[in-house]
């Protein structure tokens, strides 16, 4: 999907009448009657690294979490500007992944503290969002246009979930704003985010060379960091990547490479985007799993059944390892 360049600060502010109107007056976040911290999070993703930093210290709400939900078309609703305005931390991509996130930040929420994963990430640079400058918590970017006009490549995008030391400087974030917000557990969850970024390290040696010298296809690019970690060689023509991105029709020419590709071997495995398929995509697989080309299945959220995100993120990364060794 591609990167929307959306002003978070502009859109905050159009939206900052239509916060007033749907909630009080409340300057600061709502305490909490159990006195766990309220936070709130785009997806389910990132919902799930503060909930391994935060542990029972924490209530966390996603707005997305259902396995079929897409953040790019999500219309926010009432509950989620009540939700927000409720929190104490807020967690987002950015990026334009999931720009209606934006739309719930106004006036009531500047008590909370924030957190926005794309410009941690240092994935690019030289683009600025204001009215996100909160010291150590954004310095926003976004690919710059390439020359065929899109506003992203597929070496920078913004499915920096799948980046493990970005979601590394996410958790460490978590755990300093968590601190501030409950300094009787600081320790708790610096602790926390150490063990985290630990299992996120093996994760990383898990793939590490592993894709040496193999070239495999994606039916979109989410996966590219973990494809990057492994070392492997994205074969996707980018004329259909942009295709399924921009969801216009794959050129037939695109699609007749890819097919090539697939049924001539000449690719190790399939990364397949399995929230996200249409009829050149799932002719696509229909013809990696017919060819004996194994498919391995990535998801933008969490899928249902997913304990959390390292559970989630272990099973794909031994599925690609798995590929790669076949």
């Amino acid at each position: 999907m591609t990167v929307r360049n959306m002003m978070i600060g502009a859109v905050a502010t159009a939206t900052a009448v239509a916060l007033t109107a749907c909630g009080g007056g409340q300057d600061t976040p709502a305490a909490e009657d159990d006195g766990r911290i309220k936070v709130v999070a785009s997806t389910n993703v990132w919902g799930s690294v503060v909930e391994a930093v935060g542990g029972d210290a924490v209530e966390v709400t996603s707005i997305i979490d259902d396995p079929s939900g897409d953040p790019h078309s999500y219309e926010s609703r009432p509950a989620d500007v009540a939700a927000v305005r409720d929190a104490r931390l807020v967690i987002f991509n950015g990026g334009g992944y999931d720009d209606f996130f934006a739309t719930l930040l106004g006036p009531e929420t500047e008590g909370a503290k924030k957190i926005e994963a794309f410009p941690i990430s240092g994935k690019a640079s030289g683009h600025e969002e204001p009215g996100h400058e909160e010291p150590g918590h954004e310095e926003a970017g976004a690919a710059e246009p390439t020359e065929d006009g899109h506003g992203h490549d597929h070496a920078v995008n913004e499915h920096v979930w799948y980046d493990f030391e970005t979601v590394h400087r996410v958790a460490e974030q978590a755990a300093a704003d968590l601190g501030e917000i409950a300094p009787d557990r600081k320790a708790e969850f610096e602790t926390n985010a150490r063990d985290f970024g630990a299992e996120l390290d093996e994760l990383t040696a898990a793939l590490d060379g592993k894709g040496a010298g193999k070239r495999v296809l994606q039916t979109e690019p989410v996966a590219h960091y973990l494809l990057d970690a492994a070392g492997v060689e994205d074969a996707t023509p980018e004329s259909f990547s942009d295709a399924v991105e921009e969801e216009t029709d794959v050129p037939a020419a695109a699609l007749a490479e890819v097919l090539d590709l697939v049924t001539g071997k000449q690719v190790s495995a399939l990364v397949n985007n399995a929230q996200t398929e249409n009829a050149a995509t799932g002719q696509v697989v229909e013809a990696a799993r017919s060819g004996g080309v194994p498919v391995v299945e990535v998801t933008e959220t969490l899928p249902e059944g997913a304990t959390g995100y390292l559970d989630w993120m272990t099973k794909q990364v031994d599925a690609l390892v798995g590929a790669l060794g076949a």
